[in-house]
């Protein structure tokens, strides 16, 4: 990694002088010529010209040039002679403007370098195990074990900048709404929150646990319980569940909760949240957001994250004759969806043939190509096209179920919202919605609010159970869970889920009668919810709230796809800390102390 052959014996190594840092590596510019600065930071590559030796110093802030003459500072020249990618070095210097024939456009600093006068080496370092002098591709295993260095990586500098921003931009923001941050505990009991818990032994009440928190849920509804009526909270979450680009054991959340709120009230504050952190990473984006129910959605994109960057699908089954279904050896009465990607243009025969194979073993029949159902169906296609909004040289998929079928209609839908995206996708250079800065928020609302476990035979929260249901679906509570909508609400951006909401139940009797519907008797729910159920006996106000993901909100602004690029301590896809080497075995002696034994792992079959 540097040019020049490696010095005999060590380098010579010195204290850090008394005198601080007049600017950092990224700072000067022009306007500094003529002044002394005093500069330390990371070499990155040196190039040794003979009597000119020049090296690039790097900081937090950026990089700049040093130059070293032989001639007139021979000492500091032999001594920058033993400097490597990664040395620390202190040196004082003089700014100079460089000849117009050397400026570098592509370096904020390119127009000047540092003359130096005195140099010292803080500390050497052994050969980086990947490039530091690019975003060269480094192994994601590599990456994570040496984090200590990756984290010096001009990426992963920009991306933590970008969350102390967003960060700092959400509590400024929730500061002048007149919230509170208040912090809750991170032991806690083990309550539903759809994923397992990470338990913690008690040493002080053997046999007994601690869980992690998955969110603050009950806490923050105590809060507004407790009379704090608006608080917010940036914290850490856990989940233990498998994991994927946009999911880490360890998360953390912006997390908010009101007093009396209105639907209406909810969705202007989270907007003007986003917009206050967009406006920090100097992106806009429009308000209001367009809202959908749960059905719209599904019907509209087969997703409950429908991604807005590309024209929803259209419902067809009114417009298609009877003869044409069954022709096309449709299912009766189920939806048939036509997919629209615009500006693809006419695809190549290799291109059909690598559509075909999409739906080879899912229950769903494709015709892709729209042209021969054309020209046997005209009538149908023209107002298929209609319907669509389609022009000229957009891709056009049909989507239906075969006979014989058995699909729900959301099965359905959500099979064809899948190549929908899978589509997109594919196509993604031609349609150009994709493209960096284009964002597209809505709102998500009326979620069911139950869903029903084949393998447990019961009905389960769909969002949490301390969700309230529609007014007008409280009677069907527990005759008829499946006809009970939910006061929920999701916020969407680019078809990922930034935050999760609810209105929540503030009667005792309310939530009693959901615990009821999920199967929960008496006993049982003030077993596990004694102290909450009597809370809500206390006068507890209306309330209602959000949890957003920081951390795929800073993916998407970053432009990463996915979230360890923007955590500066992620686990691998296994739950793995490669750098701390963790999980590890505890000694017998822990696990005594908290009077735990082991299981004999079992012989595998």
């Amino acid at each position: 990694m540097n040019s020049a052959p490696a010095a005999s014996g060590p380098p010579v190594l010195s204290p850090l002088p008394a005198t601080p840092r007049t600017h950092g590596c990224g700072e000067l510019r022009p306007e500094h010529a003529g002044q002394t600065v005093i500069l330390a930071g990371w070499v990155l590559r040196r190039r040794d010209l003979g009597a000119l030796l020049f090296f690039d110093l790097r900081d937090r802030g950026g990089v700049v040039q040093v130059v070293c003459n032989q001639q007139t500072q021979p000492e500091v020249h032999a001594l920058a002679e033993q400097l490597r990618s990664e040395y620390v070095v202190w040196l004082e210097g003089e700014v100079v403007r460089r000849a117009a024939d050397t400026v570098n456009p592509s370096l904020a600093t390119g127009a000047i370098e540092v003359v130096a006068r005195r140099l010292l080496i803080l500390n050497d370092a052994r050969t980086p195990p990947f490039s530091l002098d690019s975003e060269a591709p480094a192994s994601e295993d590599a990456r994570l074990q040496y984090r200590f260095v990756d984290l010096r990586r001009p990426s992963m500098q920009r991306n933590l900048k970008l969350r102390h921003d967003l960060a700092l931009a959400a509590r400024r923001y929730f500061d002048a709404q007149g919230f509170l941050e208040i912090e809750t505990p991170f032991l806690t009991r083990s309550t539903p929150e759809g994923a397992r818990d990470y338990l913690v032994p008690s040493r002080v009440r053997p046999g007994e646990f601690y869980a992690l928190p998955q969110s603050p849920q009950l806490f923050k509804q105590i809060l507004m319980i407790g009379g704090c009526e608006r608080y917010f909270q940036i914290v850490r979450c856990f989940r233990d569940e498998d994991l994927r680009a946009d999911r880490q054991p360890e998360f953390t959340q912006i997390d908010v909760e009101m007093s009396f709120p209105t639907l209406p009230a909810i969705y202007d504050l989270i907007e003007g949240l986003l917009e206050a952190v967009f406006a920090a990473a100097g992106q806009t984006l429009a308000r209001p957001f367009p809202r959908l129910s749960w059905q719209q959605a599904m019907l509209g994109y087969g997703s409950d994250k429908p991604d807005l960057r590309l024209p929803a699908m259209a419902e067809l089954a009114s417009l298609l004759p009877a003869a044409a279904r069954e022709q096309l050896k449709l299912r009766a009465g189920q939806p048939v969806f036509l997919i629209r990607i615009p500006n693809v243009g006419e695809l190549s025969r290799r291109e059909r043939d690598e559509l075909r194979p999409w739906a080879e073993g899912r229950p769903v029949k494709v015709f892709e190509d729209f042209a021969r159902l054309e020209k046997s169906f005209p009538e149908f296609a023209a107002s298929a096209r209609a319907a669509a909004a389609a022009q000229a040289g957009d891709l056009l998929v049909l989507v239906g179920e075969p006979e014989g079928g058995a699909l729900p209609a959301w099965e359905l839908a959500r099979q064809a919202g899948q190549l929908r995206l899978w589509l997109a996708q594919r196509f993604a250079a031609r349609h150009g919605a994709f493209a960096a800065g284009a964002f597209r928020f809505c709102w998500v609302t009326e979620f069911p609010m139950f869903e029903w476990d084949a393998e447990e035979k019961r009905w389960n929260a769909a969002h949490h159970p301390f969700t309230a249901p529609r007014e007008e679906d409280l009677p069907h509570l527990t005759s008829a869970p499946e006809k009970v909508y939910a006061q929920a609400y999701d916020v969407v951006l680019n078809g990922v889920e930034l935050g999760s909401g609810s209105i929540r139940n503030h009667r005792a009797e309310a939530q009693a009668r959901v615990f009821a519907a999920l199967g929960m008797n008496d006993e049982e729910a003030h077993r596990r919810f004694g102290f909450f159920l009597e809370a809500l006996r206390y006068g507890t106000p209306p309330h209602g709230g959000i949890a957003l993901g920081l951390d795929r909100l800073v993916m998407i602004l970053a432009g990463e796809n996915s979230i360890r690029e923007v955590i500066a301590f992620p686990k691998t896809a296994s739950a793995a800390d490669l750098m701390m080497r963790a999980p590890t075995p505890v000694s017998p002696r822990q696990l005594r102390e908290l009077g735990l034994s082991l299981r004999a792992e079992e012989p595998r079959r």
